[in-house]
């Protein structure tokens, strides 16, 4: 019999740590946040992006543009829709010659990422792409790496993992999924 098993890994002290942390190696890769644009994957991506834009202007003082991108019409069984959403503003906003950080919940197979880059791409040509993501847990299909990680979580590849943001949750933690019993 397999049993399924949940395992709190960050809760919500270690995502706000986290997350200042990212804050400040972002402030310090790029000598501040002159020419950056923090643009968050849908869903949850969005408000870890939107956190990090919160550290940064408590930081440094200065405000970051922070963006979303919705990457579902970048799947091969649909058409794509080009455009990347000013969360501050409510309209459309430029990627072209920017440092763009891009952010998501949880880093797998590198394919979100992955398709977030082509989508990113058809709207302009930025200076740099670079990834944060709030957890890297292992298992690569593609060469992606992040620049920034929360949190590194080797998992099994039958375990998932689930990130929960007050945002949308009503909460905030990162669990571990797994099964017992169960055999890769």
């Amino acid at each position: 019999m397999n049993e399924i098993t949940e395992h709190m890994i960050m809760d919500e002290m270690a995502i706000r740590r986290a997350l200042t942390r990212i804050a400040h190696e972002i402030l310090e890769k790029n000598k501040g946040v002159e020419n950056c644009t923090l643009i968050g994957i849908r869903t949850r991506g969005i408000y870890l992006a939107s956190r990090v834009a919160e550290r940064i202007l408590e930081i440094e003082g200065v405000p970051v543009p922070v963006g979303e991108i919705d990457i579902t019409s970048y799947r091969d069984d649909r058409v794509k829709v080009r455009s990347v959403d000013n969360v501050q503003e409510g309209g459309k906003m430029q990627i072209q010659d920017r440092k763009v950080i891009l952010f998501d919940d949880v880093l797998y197979t590198g394919r979100t990422v992955r398709a977030a880059m082509d989508a990113l791409i058809d709207l302009g040509r930025p200076q740099m792409i670079q990834l944060a993501v709030l957890v890297d847990r292992g298992h690569r299909e593609l060469p992606i790496r992040p620049d920034y990680v929360g949190k590194n979580v080797p998992t099994a590849k039958s375990e998932d993992i689930a990130v929960h943001l007050t945002e949308y949750d009503s909460k905030d933690e990162v669990i571990i999924i797994g099964q017992r019993g169960k055999q890769e």
